[in-house]
């Protein structure tokens, strides 16, 4: 008997909370796509450790979420990979300050073309192998999608919008797909700017009730929940956040 195995395609995966997120579905038996943008020596790292546990199991997809040529590529190298796609996981974003005042078109347009372009053009490549699989989507929205961070308008729009984005689809693409999305509050701070100074962080988890960061882990075992385990569970986006969201 020939065994069905389930493919999913986790963007921004070479590190981070996508990486775990990759581990996490591994180990439940799928097959992966490791997408990255510059992370080349980390994405083939990942690929090579999933590979000595389940050999041919992972692959790696180089692509610029901001240009409309790399996510065509990107769906249609992870489609053909297996012939099949069971999940996508909009993981990747960018993340940085852009002042209203000081922002620019550049700014704009990598902020917007990554995190809100990208999940959507993705989507739409990707939908014929997720309908004939009845397949999940997965989109990493954010706190600040509905409580805004100062100075940084430009990714809580983009948040904003993926959120909207989650909820149309949920309408639009039922019952062959469902899709989903995870709002993590305090799991791993910024990599060299936000909120990363040691104040700045303090004040986050006194507003946070658990009182501490979360795991990777948490995020990971929700995003693979509402895979895996979840077929009745279709647009929403759950929090993820130790309840800061409450104390915002």
């Amino acid at each position: 008997m020939t065994v069905t195995v389930p493919v999913a395609l986790i963007t921004g995966s070479a590190h981070r909370l996508g990486a775990q997120t990759a581990k996490t579905l591994h180990q439940r038996g799928w097959n992966l796509v490791i997408h990255y943008r510059s992370r080349e020596g980390q994405a083939r790292a990942l690929v090579e450790n999933l590979n000595r546990k389940r050999p041919n199991s992972a692959h790696s997809v180089q692509a610029d979420l901001s240009l409309t040529a790399d996510v065509e590529r990107l769906a249609n190298e992870t489609i053909a990979r297996w012939n099949r796609l069971d999940a996508l996981v909009n993981n990747a974003s960018v993340f940085y300050p852009n002042p209203t005042e000081a922002a620019t078109e550049e700014g704009w347009n990598t902020v917007l073309n990554t995190n809100l372009r990208a999940p959507f053009f993705l989507l739409k490549a990707c939908l014929p192998a997720l309908r004939e699989n009845g397949g999940s989507v997965v989109n990493m929205i954010d706190i600040y999608s509905e409580r805004p961070l100062a100075d940084h308008p430009l990714y809580c729009a983009s948040k904003a919008g993926l959120a909207a984005l989650t909820r149309s689809w949920a309408k639009d693409l039922a019952p062959d797909v469902r899709v989903n999305g995870v709002s993590p509050g305090a799991i791993l701070w910024p990599e060299g700017n936000g909120e990363t100074d040691k104040d700045s962080r303090q004040a986050i988890l006194d507003k946070t009730p658990l009182a501490r960061t979360g795991n990777p882990e948490d995020i990971a075992e929700t995003i693979a929940f509402l895979i895996c385990d979840a077929p009745f569970i279709t647009g929403q986006i759950v929090a993820v956040d130790g309840g800061r969201s409450l104390n915002m």
